[in-house]
Parts: structure tokens; sequence; C-alpha cells
């Protein structure tokens, strides 16, 4: 972590709150500047990375995922690595191996060698391509940060993130993800087609002589500092109660409204936790010092919808994972 001490008095709190929005909006500015037309992605994206976790991108190819991470790496001064994930990848692949050694004295010995997890950012690029084995390689660095190879621990980099981009699973070659590596993923981002203003603007940014390049606005180091003070953030108890609610009333065993028995299992605390951080450092971005109930309602899709599975009867007529959340949230709307 950081040796950059945390604010402790609410006049310190206030004080990195307006240096943090400042330094935030010039990340924005700096990614608007290659990414077109995603505006709500950029910020889910940050929100991400503020709140300390993973993000899991799902959209069809040709959608800038893959350039949204490699910008993010460069604008937010991080040492990044990027995996390609293909059916015949390995888990010795990601997260890297032992190899035996011969010193000038004849000795021999085990040396290991890193992955290219070992990275702050890390993008695993269609990631659904590999199998579940190989997917299940990240789970123990997504949550512990830190990997065990041949007994021996072995600690990512501070901070570390994977954010993970995915085709539609209606795509030839791809397999679902785990259950538990999808609760690992703070939220998953719905990246949609570009408007025709924005596929405009991508037309005649990208097809002329020069393109446009990323420019660092962030330091190493300083991303750690806002992560720490979105913890310190207060929370209002409604915001509190409407988070525990909303969480609870997507959990079938916990309720028997008409929402609920379209739903096979719901989300875990887990669950809870992420919209705890996440509206934290929603409010933050927008300069806020506080959340709002209209924080936890903007951020319920995108925190709940990997972390739910419908019944066969509700895919039997239709009914989809937003379509559940929708009706959910409507107490509060």
């Amino acid at each position: 972590m950081s040796d950059t001490p945390a604010p402790q008095s609410k006049k310190e709190i206030i004080a990195a709150a307006e240096k943090a929005v400042t330094d935030i909006a010039a990340a924005k500015a700096a990614i608007g500047k290659v990414i077109f037309g995603q505006q709500e992605v950029v910020e889910r994206v940050l929100i991400t990375l503020l709140a300390g976790g993973h993000a899991l991108l799902v959209g069809v190819p040709g959608l800038a995922k893959t350039k949204l991470v490699e910008t993010l790496g460069t604008v937010l001064g991080l040492d990044a690595n990027r995996i390609q994930f293909t059916p015949d990848l390995m888990p010795s692949d990601i997260l890297g191996s032992e190899v035996m050694e011969e010193d000038a004295a004849g000795k021999r010995g085990f040396r290991f060698i890193k992955g290219p997890v070992f990275a702050q950012l890390l993008m695993a690029d269609e990631i659904n391509r590999a199998s579940p084995r190989t997917q299940s390689a990240l789970l123990q660095a997504m949550q512990e940060y830190h990997v065990t190879i041949a007994g021996e621990r072995h600690d990512l980099p501070a901070p570390f993130h994977v954010l993970a981009t995915q085709n539609p699973l209606e795509q030839e070659g791809t397999y679902p993800l785990p259950e538990a590596q999808l609760d690992r993923f703070l939220m998953q981002v719905d990246v949609p087609y570009p408007d025709i203003d924005a596929e405009r603007q991508i037309l005649f940014e990208t097809t002329g002589e020069t393109e446009a390049a990323a420019e660092q606005t962030l330091e190493p180091g300083e991303l750690q500092p806002l992560q720490k003070l979105v913890r310190q953030i207060p929370v209002g108890e409604s915001v509190v109660e409407a988070i525990l609610e909303l969480v609870r009333s997507a959990r079938p065993e916990d309720n028997d409204s008409e929402a609920t028995r379209h739903i096979s299992w719901g989300p875990g605390p887990r669950a809870s936790q992420a919209l705890m951080l996440t509206v934290r450092a929603r409010a933050l971005l927008d300069g806020r010092l506080a959340p709002s109930i209209d924080d936890v309602m903007a951020l319920a899709g995108p925190v709940l919808q990997h972390r739910m599975a419908l019944n066969f009867s509700a895919r039997a007529e239709g009914v989809t994972v937003r379509s559940v959340i929708a009706d959910l949230k409507s107490k509060w709307m």
C-alpha cells in the first residue's frame, strides 16, 4: 500500500476530496480524448478502480473495450499487462512457473518466473474464451492479492486490479465464467454501441493521418490515497438501509415477491460490500462528500446483475436479470 497517510479530520478529508475531484476530472478528460461516446462506461470503470475492485466489461467485439483498459493504464500511471485469453491458455501462462536452473558450481535449484498477473492493472482480454480451469487461475489473485506456486506465496503489486473483457456468451468458442469468479468482480459494465454522433467522431478521429494518444495525469502511487479517501466518505443510515433492503430483496429465500419468484439464487454479502464502496466512489466522482439513494439505484444493475441467476421458468417467459433488478428498484423510484 502507499505510504501516503490518509486524512483524519473532517477538514483534511474535505481538502483531500477537493483535490481528488480535480485529479479525477483531469483523468476523465484525458480518457475522453481517446475513448469517444462511452461516458457512462468510463465512469463505471473509474468508480471500480476508485473503490479498489475489479470490473468485467461485456460487449460485442469492436467497442473499444481493450483500448479503454490500455488508456486507463496510461492515464492513471499504472504498470499494466495484457493477457489474450485463448482456449489453449494454461494457468501457468497467467501466474508463472518454476524452472530448474544450474549455477556455475553445478548446483541445481528452482527459480520462480513471474507471469503477467504480476502487474498493477491486468487486462484479461476475452476472458471467457479460455477454459474454466484457466479462468479459475485468477480466483486467488483477485481475492487475496497473492498467488501460491509450489507452496510458496508470491505477493502481487499494489494496487492490483483486473479489468476483464468478455464477449456475449451467445458467440461461438466462449465458456461461462464460474460463479465464484463472477462474484469477485465488483461490477459488470455493459458496453453498448455508440450513438450516431459518437460514431461519427470515431470515424474522423481514428481514420486520419494521426490518432490521439493517451496522456498520463496521475503519478504512480496517487491512486491508492484516492482509494483510502473513498473508504472514509460517510454513508448515511438511509443509504445503508437502501443497500441492505435492495440486496436482500434479491434473495428468493428471504422474500416471496413477484420479482424473486424468477430468481434461482441471489447476491451474497459481497454485493452489499460492493454497493457500499461504489456509491462512495460515485459520490466522489461527482464532487459530493456523501452518497445518496440515487447512487444506490444507479449502481444496482452493474453490481447485482452478475451475482444473480434466473430459474428456468423465468427464461422460458423471456424475463431478464435487468428487468428483475428494475422491479426490485421500483420501490425507491
